[in-house]
């Protein structure tokens, strides 16, 4: 009986050092390993024995791409340990800075790591030679929104302007104007990116998955709601312990999540679209639909589709929050620290991004949780990896390593920040 092992030593265009493993025997698939080998970097141990305040400046080391992520999630997890709930102007300033740090990942993955899977390219330098135009408008597409993060936090890469209570100051309304005009030329981008990444060609791989996401009862999810799964879970975030648990495997240093009442499941821009499309804006709505896209969407490589989608609802909202902005009192309320636990989960590009801290009486960080969206589908992946390969065992080599890549790529996964090429071996017994 013939065995073939593919071993993918290093994953390119993904964030972050991670390698594949696929063993076949015969006509069978009999192991998927997801392999991530770099070292972990304890940040929840780094969190422990700081004050409450230093919580978001440190979690946003995290992640280079997505520090707002980390921040939000930090915040809302100590003020609910603090028992105070922000409201008003600097509510909608939290959302509009995660509306540029969507944007800005979005517009990073769908146009230099994803779309060269679907062109035909090895990378996004390749790729320009021959689309030059798509390069440049997926460069200042993220632009924008790196500009919204640049306004509201500071800087763009590591905002420092956000604190526990709101921000260290906000911006007057005119700060608005060239941002909005920018914004305006990037929700007619997103549109036109919608119409283009639909025309490409998707693998026929619709999937049952097990969604999770956020959902909130009046908007589409970035700060706050409850976490609501397409199979009945529907539960408040500091419930989040009672039924989702973290495994260590052999194979990988990230730890594993799965759902207790069942296993794995699928966090990001799917999970949400499934969950949420009716909180969707009309516009972001009508351009799915013209995209081809239902409300239900269970296929990983139109993935490229959703994030666009969102990507067109954060120009939206961003918009529709500048337009309707006053300014604060004052950029954060009165934070007095207590002796508590906090639960925070907010939505990262790549889906849920969980947070929980123990705070003693002086405001001191006794213990910390970190559960990033990567490590919560790493189970998914396998599975989606596993039964991929399973129905395309007759594809040439070549092509069967690039859409093992591309599914992986699917979930944008961000191990940490790097970027690596592929070799892929196939051993036959």
């Amino acid at each position: 009986m013939k065995s073939r092992t593919i071993k993918v030593d290093y994953l390119a265009r993904v964030e972050g050092e991670g390698a594949l493993l696929v063993k076949i025997k015969g006509e069978q698939v009999t192991d998927v390993k997801l392999k991530i080998f770099e070292p972990p970097r304890f940040f929840e141990a780094f969190l422990r024995g700081r004050k409450f305040d230093e919580a978001p400046d440190i979690a946003a080391r995290i992640c280079g791409i997505c520090p707002i992520a980390y921040q939000m999630s930090a915040c809302h997890a100590i003020e609910d340990a603090f028992g105070i709930k922000i409201t008003g102007p600097i509510r909608d300033l939290r959302r509009l800075i995660y509306c540029g740090e969507w944007i800005e990942s979005h517009a990073l993955h769908v146009y230099l790591l994803h779309a060269p899977d679907f062109l035909g390219y090895e990378d996004a330098i390749r790729m320009a030679k021959n689309h030059p135009d798509e390069v440049k408008r997926g460069l200042r597409l993220k632009k924008a929104g790196n500009e919204i993060v640049r306004l509201l936090g500071g800087r763009e890469i590591h905002p420092i302007n956000v604190r526990v209570g709101g921000f260290y100051k906000t911006p007057v309304k005119r700060d608005f104007s060239a941002l909005a005009e920018e914004l305006k030329w990037a929700r007619d981008t997103a549109l036109a990116t919608v119409r283009w990444v639909a025309t490409f060609a998707f693998p026929d791989f619709d999937r049952d998955y097990e969604f999770v996401a956020l959902r909130h009862p009046d908007e589409y999810p970035f700060n706050e709601g409850r976490l609501v799964s397409n199979q009945g879970l529907d539960i408040a975030v500091r419930e989040y312990d009672q039924h989702f648990v973290e495994d260590h495997v052999a194979h990988s240093n990230a730890l594993q999540s799965r759902l207790t009442e069942r296993n794995s499941y699928f966090v990001g821009p799917l999970a949400r679209y499934n969950l949420n499309f009716d909180k969707l804006s009309p516009l972001a709505q009508e351009a799915a639909r013209s995209a081809g896209l239902g409300p239900v969407c269970r296929n990983p490589f139109q993935s490229i589709i959703v994030r666009s989608v969102e990507m067109v609802y954060a120009c939206d909202e961003a918009l529709r929050i500048i337009e309707h902005y006053e300014m604060p009192d004052k950029p954060a309320v009165n934070v007095e620290p207590r002796v508590g636990t906090g639960y925070g989960c907010t939505e990262a590009p790549r889906g849920i991004c969980y947070h929980r801290y123990r705070i003693d009486d002086r405001g001191i960080i006794v213990d910390c949780k970190i559960v990033p969206p990567t490590s919560q589908n790493q189970k998914t992946i396998e599975s989606d990896l596993r039964q991929f390969v399973q129905t395309n065992l007759l594809l040439p080599k070549d092509k069967l390593q690039w859409q093992c890549e591309q599914a992986i790529r699917n979930y944008d996964p961000c191990i940490s920040c790097a970027t690596h090429f592929l070799k892929l071996y196939i051993e036959s017994e």
